[in-house]
């Protein structure tokens, strides 16, 4: 399996333009899946919620998703993108995964940063695993990268690829992911954006960094921390499978739940 991250500068409200973007960017690569940053089609700083519900889109209907699926069918490819969602349920920092066959899946983000609180709900639906030609693909994004306990209810169900579409300002993602690879030995892909964008008396850069890691750890690819670039990466998902640390230990059978309450204590 061919998996890629897709790292560019989203410019903020320019919907169409950044879905033009990101796929002249994957047009002339070639990957069975991709991966693109968080909030790619609309950029990060939102200034009001009224701000984030005008540029935000149902999912499947709205103009984004409608424009991956297109391009999906006609490559083939699958693509996991993050992006603003409007549902009955509230504005949410999304990621959706498509296929050839359509929108297959959604994640709302559950850990959000700063000041994302004032403006989107918290994903309530937890974390899941779609399949995706055979091979089991996990979502998480941004964020919920310091909360060990994503990537690891993800690789308990069975997650061989976890997709992460991010825009990190934070300096510390890029190594600990490759923790989250070791301790769950899973595929990681880290789609991040660049630049910089200041908006309503804020300013952020984002860290680029894009990267594919492998389940023991090795970083197969890290991109530069200020180009826009597409990175792929051969890789064998079934190695995922295989649990075992040493002749003697599994990271899973060894584990002792029974002994875990505290994580889930309040």
């Amino acid at each position: 399996m061919k998996v890629g991250y897709v790292q560019l500068e989203p410019r903020f409200g320019e919907v169409e333009g950044n879905i033009n973007r990101a796929l002249s960017l994957m047009e002339d690569n070639d990957a069975d899946l991709f991966v693109l940053p968080e909030l790619f089609n609309t950029g990060y700083i939102f200034t009001s919620r009224k701000e984030l519900d005008e540029l935000a889109e149902e999912i499947p209907q709205g103009k984004t998703a409608k424009a991956l699926a297109k391009f999906s069918q006609r490559r083939g490819i699958s693509l996991v993108a993050g992006i603003a969602e409007r549902s009955q349920e509230g504005l949410f920092n999304s990621a959706i995964l498509v296929s050839p066959s359509g929108v297959k899946g959604v994640y709302r983000k559950v850990h959000l940063f700063s000041q994302e609180k004032r403006f989107f709900s918290p994903g309530k639906e937890g974390f899941a695993v779609w399949d995706v030609g055979g091979v089991k693909i996990g979502l998480m994004v941004c964020f919920d990268w310091i909360f060990p306990e994503v990537a690891r209810i993800l690789a308990l169900k069975g997650a061989e690829v976890i997709c992460h579409p991010a825009n990190l300002v934070l300096p510390w993602c890029p190594e600990a992911m490759v923790t989250r690879a070791v301790e769950n030995r899973v595929f990681v892909v880290t789609a991040n954006r660049i630049g910089r964008e200041k908006r309503g008396g804020r300013e952020l850069r984002f860290t680029g960094e894009s990267q594919i890691v492998a389940p023991g750890g090795k970083i197969l690819l890290r991109a530069s921390p200020d180009r826009e670039e597409v990175g792929i990466a051969d890789i064998e998902p079934s190695i995922s499978k295989d649990k075992a640390v040493t002749g003697e230990n599994d990271l899973f059978s060894d584990r002792r739940p029974d002994l875990y309450h505290q994580l889930v204590g309040r």
